[in-house]
């Protein structure tokens, strides 16, 4: 090898970035996964529709908003329809918590 020739440094660079990658995807799953400490599944009927859906939370206050938003996602159009669904008592309402 020539005395001002330096090693290829691609391979390391490489390597750098999916260990990067590697520990940002862990930080990433744990954190998320930590956060999660309720899980509910209602039902929501708007507009002569029912539909069931799941959501997850800190707690099972929050669960049930992310269910509720995620059932009315599918029946609302626009945003009246939306707060109109929204505040729509929910039934068959299942909570779980992580404890």
């Amino acid at each position: 090898m020539p005395r001002n020739s330096q090693p290829p440094r691609k391979g390391l660079r490489a390597l750098l970035l999916i260990v990067a990658l590697a520990i940002f995807a862990t930080a990433l799953i744990f954190g998320t996964h930590s956060v999660v400490q309720a899980e509910c599944e209602l039902c929501v009927t708007f507009n002569g529709m029912t539909t069931c859906r799941r959501g997850s939370g800190a707690d099972a206050a929050e669960a049930r908003r992310a269910a509720q938003k995620a059932a009315c996602a599918v029946m609302a159009s626009g945003m009246n329809e939306s707060i109109a669904c929204d505040n729509t008592p929910a039934t068959n309402v299942q909570c779980s918590t992580g404890d």
